[in-house]
């Protein structure tokens, strides 16, 4: 509340934690006690502001940050409704034991470019989220590769057949290399429109900005971060390869 409304008092940790009068003013008590930047006490309005050098504790993602700017609101129309991905847990639970176990895993796998595959094995390996849905990382033996599949999209069984793996697992190259994704305004904005996207994006006195992540994840940064759309507006300039 103070970070982004300016303001607090005790009644809004009551409201939006569900505790008591007496914790709240234990919580407050805690909160002044760890921060630099304190905020000031105004006895006429009875809360607690912050000033010019506020510095927050914890970062806040974009959704949380709309929660608390959001209030009270209930009009329709103030956020928009997002698409809900439901996995299975049945399925989720045989391949994180068959992964736990180090064992192969018998899927049946609808692919978006071939449609419902035969039964095939994969060795699982690990999950991963791109921010919106949850992948698992597995050895494919069909493909002689690692790939990766969406849980959702594995055929549900009671019993899902596994067995021992045959042979260690290949060495997971991309898995285990780390490149830094060099990232700024794309070349063809004018300046007026770069210097929105600095501002936008955070860029202070940067150039780029640069994220580190898997090779194997490189993919999914450039679709989350809309990088490969026509519209976007920023532009992957170079991926360095880091020392691992």
């Amino acid at each position: 509340c103070l970070t982004w409304r300016g303001q607090a008092n005790r009644r809004d940790l009551i409201e939006r934690f569900n505790i008591s009068m007496a914790q709240a003013a234990v919580d407050f008590r805690t909160y002044l006690s760890l921060t630099n930047t304190p905020p000031v006490y105004d006895a006429a309005e009875k809360a607690y502001f912050s000033t010019g050098d506020h510095c927050a504790l914890t970062e806040a993602g974009p959704e949380q940050v709309f929660e608390l700017l959001d209030g009270k609101a209930k009009s329709l129309g103030a956020s928009i409704p997002l698409p809900t991905r439901v996995m299975d847990s049945t399925v989720v639970a045989q391949l994180y034991r068959a992964m736990n176990g180090e064992r192969d895993i018998q899927i049946t796998y609808t692919s978006m470019t071939s449609g419902l595959s035969d039964p095939q094995w994969i060795s699982p390996v690990q999950f991963h989220f791109d921010g919106e849905a949850i992948y698992l990382r597995a050895w494919s033996y069909n493909h002689e590769a690692y790939r990766d599949y969406l849980p959702i999209r594995i055929m549900k069984q009671i019993d899902m057949k596994t067995r021992e793996r045959p042979a260690p697992l290949p060495f997971d190259t991309d898995w285990n290399s780390l490149v830094r994704l060099w990232i700024r305004p794309r070349s063809d904005l004018s300046d007026a429109q770069a210097r929105a996207v600095r501002l936008e994006y955070g860029f202070d006195d940067k150039t780029h900005l640069l994220i580190e992540t898997r090779k194997a994840l490189v993919f999914y940064v450039v679709r989350r971060w809309r990088l490969n759309q026509e519209t976007a507006r920023l532009e992957l300039e170079m991926t360095e390869q880091l020392d691992t």
